[in-house]
């Protein structure tokens, strides 16, 4: 009988855990090297010992440079676009858009990854439920924590390893898992694994509030966010809007976005735009596996590998506080694929990381107006971002796929090289992402709309050892 081994190695996580010391942390409870399960579940601070420590994980490095946390499945994704280009060294492949079969360090990366964090969830889950010494009050909220985790990694699974979820409902996607097992489970639908997504982060918005022990964990704004990008891609318009609503608050944009704060290196969690993010610290440094900062940052010792396309610096103003481009080898020639660097990210060995921003919700909310027939209150949406970006932006007249493009092409602006918006877009609209300009790598390396290379194939190490699956799994894929 196969065992599934990515659930049968973290099956030990229940007997023994790491846990970090974090400064976000509070200093209460104070975490120490391990702790047992004896000890975990007999309070909310063994608790919070064990979040803490799922939340060290969600930012450590699992495998290697390109295989790092969460940061590295964004930056994949990333270098998959149009509007950076990446040099031969760590995500080449995946800028080459070569780099899904079943053995590739991608594909086994992208699937254990999200399952380690989601087993480890699970077991703050389950036990946190069986508790007889922790209040009900304590659990409700320790057990949205853990929900807004695994609904987070569970749809990291469905972008990875699906095509988009509308028309593929019915599709094949990853097992789910909602207790550890050492038995490996079938695959699901589409619909089954998007409901589970939905239920855990639905919960979590519903659970948690605005407090929370450090900017790193999920509050009930930052569950929000991670449901609004779930709602966008399930094209749930109503859905998408209220969360980024939620997510940054409402109401007058320009009182949350600080556009003097984009020239500041993106490395700090301070950062009032920032809603959720990950703290590095100098003791808990992330060394040389801290994309974005290290690939795009070419000023320190870093890998220098990550170059901005000549198209997509031309749709800047010069007066874009968010025009972070120079010609920093002074070859003064745009045609080269080299010409053209990015300031807008500082690395330094504790650079904080961050994954949720006012202006993407901002821009979450103008996309989902205009999707529900609301033309001119996502107009005004866009253009308040805009015209704080830049002082001289001037509204456009844009109505229809025009101002959709426009929106689009904000988000884009307002994001590159942070969270793969390019990609994330593309895929969930059906369209392709072309390789225009001085790109390095054209033609074969573009993807078409709909084009398969947008989702992974099924490890082989789990056909390996799951019952469940076969090699039938990754047949048409």
């Amino acid at each position: 009988m196969k065992n599934n081994n990515n659930i049968y190695i973290l099956g030990l996580f229940l007997a023994l855990i790491l846990v970090s010391c974090s400064e976000d942390y509070l200093n209460e409870p104070q975490p120490t090297d391990q702790v047992s399960e004896n000890v975990i579940f007999t309070s909310k601070e063994g608790a919070e010992a064990l979040l803490s420590g799922i939340h060290r994980n969600m930012r450590s490095q699992f495998t290697s440079t390109d295989a790092a946390g969460i940061n590295s499945m964004y930056y994949a994704r990333t270098v998959k676009g149009n509007d950076i280009i990446q040099s031969a060294t760590w995500f080449t492949y995946d800028y080459e858009n070569d780099n899904r079969e079943p053995t590739y360090r991608r594909t086994t990366f992208s699937w254990e990854y999200p399952y380690f964090m989601i087993n480890q969830s699970n077991a703050l889950i389950n036990g946190v439920e069986a508790s007889e010494e922790i209040s009900d009050e304590d659990k409700s909220y320790l057990i949205a924590s853990g929900k807004a985790i695994r609904g987070l990694f569970y749809f990291q699974l469905a972008l990875e390893f699906q095509a988009t979820y509308v028309g593929n409902e019915s599709a094949d996607a990853p097992p789910i898992y909602l207790e550890q097992s050492l038995e490996g489970k079938p695959m699901v639908t589409m619909s089954e694994l998007y409901a589970q997504i939905t239920s855990d982060l639905e919960t979590a918005v519903e659970d948690l509030s605005s407090s929370r022990l450090g900017k790193s964990y999920f509050n009930k704004e930052a569950a929000a966010g991670i449901l609004s990008r779930v709602y966008l891609t399930m094209q749930n318009w109503s859905g998408a809007e209220k969360m980024a609503n939620l997510a940054y608050g409402g109401g007058d944009p320009s009182s949350v976005l600080y556009p003097e704060t984009y020239g500041n290196g993106f490395s700090d969690i301070n950062n009032s735009e920032w809603i959720w993010g990950y703290e590095q610290t100098d003791d808990q440094t992330n060394y040389y596996w801290g994309a974005p900062h290290v690939m795009a940052d070419h000023f320190t010792l870093s890998y220098q590998a990550t170059y901005i396309n000549d198209d997509f610096v031309q749709q800047f103003s010069d007066t874009d506080v968010r025009n972070t481009f120079v010609d920093g080898y002074g070859i003064g020639d745009p045609t080269f694929w080299r010409n053209w660097l990015t300031t807008k990210f500082t690395f330094n060995f504790n650079s904080d990381y961050g994954i949720l921003r006012t202006a993407e919700m901002i821009l979450v909310e103008a996309e989902a107006k205009y999707q529900q027939g609301m033309e001119s209150d996502a107009h005004n949406l866009l253009y308040a971002l805009q015209v704080n970006r830049d002082v001289n932006a001037v509204k456009s007249a844009n109505t229809g796929q025009a101002l959709l493009d426009e929106i689009l092409l904000e988000r884009r602006k307002e994001l590159y090289a942070e969270i793969g918006v390019e990609w994330f877009d593309a895929k969930r609209y059906g369209t392709g992402i072309p390789r225009t300009g001085n790109q390095r790598l054209k033609g074969s390396s573009a993807l078409e709309a709909n084009d398969k290379r947008f989702y992974l194939k099924v490890p082989q190490s789990e056909i390996d050892a799951n019952d469940n699956i076969d090699d039938s799994v990754n047949a048409n894929r």
